[in-house]
């Protein structure tokens, strides 16, 4: 795969995750879902019973109470849980993440992971969004 460059804040950067995105939402059988803003790009799946999956590209998954979040704004969550794996773990690995974090189990509470910054847009990060929207995944 040739590896292409995408300008930051342009409509094709900032709709990049929703590949990935989609084949984690897949894995999950979730309906409801939504981009969030970017510095750092966000997306927020709703679990359907009260807790969200939040996925950034600075610190990964986590997994919250929802309290507040919608298109374009930043999701609000309580007793939030990150789910390790790095930025983008395999979408077949984020339902075992998942139920691991609902039952106390791996990841981490106690602190935020940070695996890069959003600031870093010519680090290769995108390549590995684009990943996803190809057939190699």
């Amino acid at each position: 795969m040739a590896v292409r460059h995408v300008d930051p804040y342009s409509d094709e950067w900032l709709t990049q995750p929703t590949s990935y995105v989609r084949h984690v939402i897949d894995e999950l059988n979730a309906s409801e879902w939504w981009m969030g803003p970017c510095d750092p790009r966000e997306v927020t799946i709703l679990l359907g019973d009260g807790f969200a999956l939040v996925w950034d590209e600075e610190s990964g998954w986590r997994l919250g109470e929802f309290v507040a979040g919608g298109p374009e704004r930043h999701t609000e969550l309580t007793g939030v849980r990150y789910l390790g794996g790095g930025l983008l773990p395999r979408p077949a690995r984020v339902p075992d993440a998942l139920a691991d974090a609902r039952a106390g189990v791996g990841g981490c509470t106690a602190w935020r992971p940070r695996y890069r910054s959003h600031r870093n847009a010519r680090d290769g990060f995108d390549v590995a969004l684009d990943y996803y929207g190809g057939a190699g995944h």
